[in-house]
């Protein structure tokens, strides 16, 4: 149903500048999103605008320039760094007689490559086809009203793409109705998990922060952790066993970015949701890159959308090798630990992480901690 671009397909990405201040950085992060589906860049194209073509979104001048730079370079196909409506993306098809994506469909192509476990291939076929159900009637304009009845004296019936979207709205139910069930599974190994007062710990952070990675360095379970965006879309849950703290439950989640697709976050809902009923967030920051404010303040914005804005929360400034920094750990005016130095690739600093996981299930259960009370300085 999601027409999908192959890997290995040759792309001209564009970029209108509207007079935002991270237009610069949103393009970048498009060259690593086009690079982690698989597509090359050919050529990128700039512009600037007060405010999007109602028709082409980029303008008739614009367009033009980009048809240019798709026959210089022979490809067939187009990127906007942008979301597109259904009818600015249908009008650009059609003006340049080739496929053109926007940023979501980009986005969907990279989770509809990378979803592994049943619930995650479910999400992603749902976001799809949230997506698609807007757009589908680009691909039936061309068929006429099919008749009803036997033979060809019937009467009226229902169009191509009526019945395409009572199909599609089938689908979309019967995948709710699978994702509920999940669920209800998930939620009755969690209360297996309050019962015990296992601590429940949830890495979050911007895309390609290094959470993976670091996931492995606590629990040695060879997630599957590469230098791209969205590397992990299947939340990955683990036992870990410190012997100051007992056993802790660690899961890893999938990256979030700016302007993550509002049908991303409905469908992904469930598979947050191990992050809404954490104890305790580890949020994993990329110290290395220039935007790690943004991305900090990007994740919590996510964060309140799907009701987790209230956990308690640890930074995890990752990546330290990259740029130098200490290791070990900032504390709050009460004297808890509110941010850990560290690099999960080479190890420095992981026993900081640990102290402060450590303090942390003494608070969820101080009985069985009674030796954690102390605080230790690190």
């Amino acid at each position: 149903m999601f027409d999908r671009a192959s890997v290995g397909a040759r792309a001209v990405l564009v970029s209108v500048d509207f007079g935002a201040s991270d237009v610069a950085e949103t393009l970048e992060e498009l060259k690593l999103l086009a690079k982690s589906a698989g597509i090359e860049c050919c050529a990128v194209i700039r512009g600037r605008r007060d405010r999007p073509d109602p028709k082409h979104f980029a303008g008739s001048g614009k367009v033009e320039e980009i048809r240019a730079a798709l026959t210089e370079h022979g490809v067939t196909l187009v990127i906007f760094n942008h979301e597109l409506s259904p009818a600015q993306q249908r009008n650009l098809e059609t003006t340049l007689g080739c496929r053109v994506m926007d940023r979501v469909s980009l986005i969907l192509e990279i989770f509809g490559q990378r979803a592994r476990s049943h619930e995650g291939k479910l999400q992603v076929e749902l976001a799809q086809l949230e997506y698609a159900a807007t757009r589908i009637v680009k691909g039936w304009t061309h068929l006429e009203r099919q008749r009803g009845g036997r033979g060809t004296l019937g009467g009226m019936g229902e169009k191509q793409i009526e019945v395409d979207r009572r199909l599609i709205a089938k689908r979309m139910k019967g995948l709710k109705e699978k994702l509920v069930r999940l669920k209800r599974t998930r939620e009755v190994q969690r209360r297996a998990r309050v019962r015990g007062q296992v601590l429940s710990v949830s890495l979050v952070g911007y895309t390609n922060a290094g959470k993976s990675t670091l996931f492995n360095a606590l629990t040695h379970a060879g997630a599957y952790a590469a230098d791209q965006l969205f590397a992990t879309l299947d939340t990955t849950t683990r036992r870990v066993y410190l012997p100051e703290a007992g056993n802790l439950v660690v899961s890893d989640t999938v990256g979030f970015i700016r302007d993550l697709p509002h049908t991303l976050v409905e469908a992904f809902r469930a598979t947050l949701e191990e992050t809404i009923h954490a104890d305790l967030l580890l949020h994993v920051v990329d110290t290395s890159s220039p935007s790690r404010d943004a991305q900090v303040e990007q994740v919590n914005q996510v964060l309140g959308e799907i009701g987790a804005a209230d956990i308690p929360q640890i930074l995890v400034w990752n990546k330290i090798d990259l740029n130098a920094l200490p290791s070990g750990v900032d504390r709050d005016e009460y004297g808890k630990i509110c941010r850990v130095r560290l690099s999960a690739v080479t190890g420095e600093g992981l026993d900081y992480l640990r102290l402060a996981l450590i303090e942390a299930a003494a608070v969820k259960n101080p009985a069985a901690h009674p030796e954690s009370q102390t605080t230790t300085e690190a």
